[in-house]
C-alpha cells in the first residue's frame, strides 16, 4: 500500500463559509459517510474517496455512532484511514459524529439521556482512535427525555475535552432556540445545525430552523441535498438495478411514482438551460441559501465527488430559475 500525500494545490479551487457567527469554517461541500464506508463496502474504494475528498479542499468528515453498515463501521474504517494515512493531516480536518438513534440494546442505546451521550461519544472516540472530535452532535430531538439533561451532557463533553464544539441535528426551529439559550448559559460553543434540505425536501424551512438559525448566528449544514438520488440523472429512464430505489431500502420505490419522475425531469431541463447537470444544480439551491454553511454529499466513487465539487461553479439563480424550481418540485415530497 502506497504512502498517502495530499495535494500541495487542496485549498486553491475550495470555498470556506464560517459557521455562522463563529470562527470555525467549513467547505462548501463537505463529505458525509452514511452509506459507502461501512464493513459491507469496499475499504480500498472507501480510502481512494478520503483521499479524493481532501485532495479537493474537503477538510470535514462527517459521522455518527450508527453508520456503517454495520452500525460503527464507518467510524471503524475511518479510524483505519487516519491512522494509517491522513494522521499527518489531523489538524487540517474537522471531523464529526452524532448520537441519538438506536446504537446498542436496551434503555440506554439511544436517546439524549447524559448516560447514553457521554457513553457513545466514548465508544465513537475509541474506534476512530481520537482523543476529541471537532463537533459531536445530538442526532435528534427526543422528547422523553429532558432537553436541559441533553445539553449539560453535551456541555460535559466539551468541557471534558472530548469535542471542541456542538451540534444539532434533526431539530426543528423552536426547540433549537430553547436549547440555545441553554448552551449558552452552559458557556458551551454550540454552532451548528445539520438538516435534511433539498429541492424536495423544504422541512427547514417548514418548521422554523433556517430562519431561526439565520438569527441566531448559527451555521447550517445540510444532508440528502440530492434526495438520496432522486436528484440526479440516475432516475430519468426509470429504475436501474444497482441503484438505492431498486434495493428499497433507505430510497423507497414507492416514492418514484409517475409524478415524482416527472418533476425529476422538469428539473433536468431547468439544470441543462444552466449548462449543469442535475446534481450540481440541485446541489447549488442548497447552497444559495445565505443561511447554509455547508452541504454534505455521498458518494459511492470518487469520480462522484468530484462531480458534485463542479456545483461550486455556479451556485446564483435568477428569479425566473428559482420561480421554475418551485413550480417543477410543488406538491412533490421527499
Amino acid at each position: 500500500m502506497s504512502v498517502y500525500k495530499a495535494d500541495g494545490n487542496r485549498y486553491t479551487e475550495m470555498e470556506y463559509a464560517p459557521c455562522g457567527r463563529s470562527g470555525l469554517k467549513l467547505p462548501r461541500v463537505s463529505l458525509g459517510l452514511w452509506q459507502n464506508f461501512g464493513s459491507v463496502n469496499s475499504y480500498e474504494n472507501a480510502r481512494q474517496m478520503c483521499f479524493t475528498a481532501f485532495d479537493n479542499g474537503i477538510t470535514h468528515f462527517d459521522l455518527a455512532n450508527n453508520y456503517g453498515p454495520v452500525p460503527g463501521s464507518a467510524e471503524s474504517n475511518f479510524g483505519r484511514i487516519l491512522a494509517e494515512d491522513l494522521h499527518p493531516y489531523r489538524d487540517e480536518l474537522v471531523i464529526s459524529s452524532k448520537a441519538g438513534y438506536d446504537m446498542w440494546e436496551g434503555p440506554y442505546g439511544s436517546g439524549g439521556s447524559r448516560k447514553y451521550l457521554i457513553a457513545s461519544l466514548d465508544q465513537s472516540l475509541r474506534r476512530m482512535g481520537l482523543e476529541y472530535v471537532d463537533i459531536f452532535y445530538h442526532h435528534r430531538m427526543t422528547p422523553e427525555t429532558p432537553l436541559e439533561e441533553t445539553m449539560e451532557a453535551l456541555a460535559q463533553i466539551v468541557h471534558n475535552g472530548k469535542a471542541l464544539y456542538v451540534g444539532l441535528s434533526n431539530y426543528d426551529g423552536p426547540t433549537m432556540q430553547r436549547a440555545a439559550a441553554i448552551l449558552d448559559e452552559l458557556h458551551v460553543p454550540f454552532l451548528i445545525n445539520q438538516n435534511r434540505y433539498s429541492i424536495l425536501c423544504r422541512l427547514p424551512e417548514e418548521n422554523g430552523l433556517l430562519a431561526a438559525a439565520k438569527q441566531a448566528g448559527k451555521g447550517v449544514i445540510c444532508f440528502s441535498p440530492l434526495a438520496q438520488g432522486l436528484l440526479t440523472d440516475r432516475y430519468l429512464r426509470g429504475i436501474p438495478q444497482d441503484s438505492r430505489a431498486a434495493r428499497d431500502k433507505t430510497l423507497k420505490q414507492s416514492k418514484l411514482g409517475e409524478d415524482t419522475l416527472a418533476c425529476i425531469r422538469k428539473l433536468n431541463d431547468i439544470a441543462a438551460a444552466r449548462g449543469q447537470t442535475l446534481a450540481e444544480t440541485a446541489l447549488a439551491w442548497v447552497l444559495h441559501n445565505d443561511a447554509v454553511t455547508s452541504v454534505l454529499i455521498g458518494a459511492s466513487s470518487p469520480e462522484q465527488i468530484l462531480d458534485n465539487i463542479g456545483a461550486l461553479q455556479n451556485t446564483t439563480f435568477t428569479e425566473d430559475e428559482l420561480a421554475a424550481i418551485d413550480a417543477a418540485s410543488k406538491g412533490i415530497a421527499y
